[in-house]
């Protein structure tokens, strides 16, 4: 007998699927359920939005601070009177505007002084009817210092310094409805018992909020007219930069020697840093829900694939009967969903722009887009595309030809 001819034919390797066949594969399913897919990447794209706009939004408004800190300064320092050993409250000598300009790398310094008058649009409104409005002293080189504007008239002068003329605050005049100023017919307010000739209106003083909701009377008027006894409330000084936290360890000292524990210094571009902090809180919460929306909106791709695998069994088998091994079917589902999950990635970046830029637009700021934040959109969506989807590509891999063609 002849010994048995063995067949050396070479078994033929599967064929190899490129990238490009890859893609084509895993978008032909979007391809034939395109609302199916849409409503799948909603919820990414709803997430990513949320991100993105919840980092960007912040990372615009830190930017308009600087740039209003900058225009503005940080070298501001105030100082107020506190308390006294006993609990009581302390008073700032009437020296202490002049003491604090002694002190070398100082610039500039004025105060300002609370008076008991209130200020009403007539004199027939209560006079408990305040609006939350205070009603100061101050000297014509105020503006200068706390870096305000004049928003229409004119500020306090030493033209005027004898007569009942005030500038209103930015709130001030919002809530006493006058916003202009009329030089041949001025609008006057009822202060104290006297009408006072509104000279002007201020703009926003964001290192000194507390203008913005006062009259301002001039510092002789106010002694005057007010019963204003001269001790001053606020000081401001404007220091040299690089001295700022040196003259902010003196002041105290130098403005009241003989109690400088009854002095409270601050620097009011830390109060809005630290209220940019706030935001900044609120923010994290916001990127968490965003996080949450992402979360829900990868398990609704997760459910789309396992219903379209459960629903393509015969195209799976047919595929697997013709020669497509394991990893091939598995890497069609898992681009798919990849697929699936970075379109909609996409679209929630750019949803995230626009609403960025929307919102800094109606704030007057300028629109910061951190390009890791849009960067990190898409791949973390595709991230998420990626785990949801593979579970369901496992299940595809797994399911035998004969099972799936039956």
């Amino acid at each position: 007998m002849s010994a048995p001819v063995l067949d050396k034919t070479p078994t033929p390797n599967p064929a190899r699927l490129g990238p490009r066949d890859v893609l084509t594969l895993g978008a032909h399913g979007m391809r034939t359920r395109p609302m199916r897919a849409v409503l799948s990447a909603l919820g990414i794209g709803i997430g990513i939005a949320a991100m993105v706009a919840v980092l960007a939004i912040p990372a615009s408004g830190a930017k308009a601070l600087q740039d209003q800190l900058a225009a503005l300064g940080t070298n501001l320092l105030s100082a107020g009177p506190g308390k006294t050993m006993f609990g009581g409250e302390a008073t700032l000598p009437d020296s202490a505007v002049p003491m604090a300009k002694r002190i070398a790398p100082v610039t500039a310094a004025s105060a300002t002084g609370t008076t008991d008058g209130t200020v009403r649009r007539t004199d027939k409104i209560a006079k408990d009817e305040t609006s939350g409005l205070s009603v100061y002293a101050a000297t014509p080189d105020l503006l200068d210092v706390i870096g305000g504007a004049v928003r229409t008239g004119r500020f306090l002068r030493d033209a005027t310094r004898d007569y009942p003329v005030t500038v209103l605050g930015s709130v001030a005049a919002a809530r006493l409805g006058i916003d202009h100023i009329d030089p041949a017919k001025p609008p006057q307010v009822f202060i104290g018992g006297q009408w006072f000739t509104v000279g002007g209106i201020l703009g926003p003083t964001p290192l000194a909020p507390e203008i913005e909701r006062s009259a301002l009377v001039g510092w002789d008027v106010a002694k005057r007219l007010l019963g204003f006894e001269g001790h001053p409330t606020t000081v401001y000084v404007r220091a040299k930069d690089s001295q700022v936290e040196n003259v902010r360890s003196v002041l105290a000292q130098t403005m009241n020697p003989q109690a400088p524990n009854e002095v409270e210094v601050r620097r009011p571009s830390e109060a809005l840093e630290a209220q940019k902090l706030t935001e900044n809180t609120y923010s994290a919460l916001f990127l968490g829900l965003g996080g949450v929306a992402l979360l829900v909106g990868g398990v609704g791709v997760a459910n789309t694939m396992v219903i379209s695998v459960l629903e393509r069994r015969r195209e799976i088998g047919l595929r697997r009967a013709l020669g497509a091994t394991k990893r091939q079917v598995r890497g069609q589902f898992l681009a798919e969903s990849v697929l699936l999950s970075g379109l909609g990635g996409i679209a929630g970046v750019l949803v995230g722009v626009l609403v960025t830029a929307g919102y800094a637009l109606s704030q007057g700021w300028p629109a910061v887009l951190p390009v890791g934040a849009l960067l990190g959109g898409v791949g973390v969506s595709a991230l998420v595309g990626a785990v949801a989807g593979a579970y369901p590509a496992m299940r595809a891999a797994r399911l035998p030809p004969t099972q799936a063609l039956a």
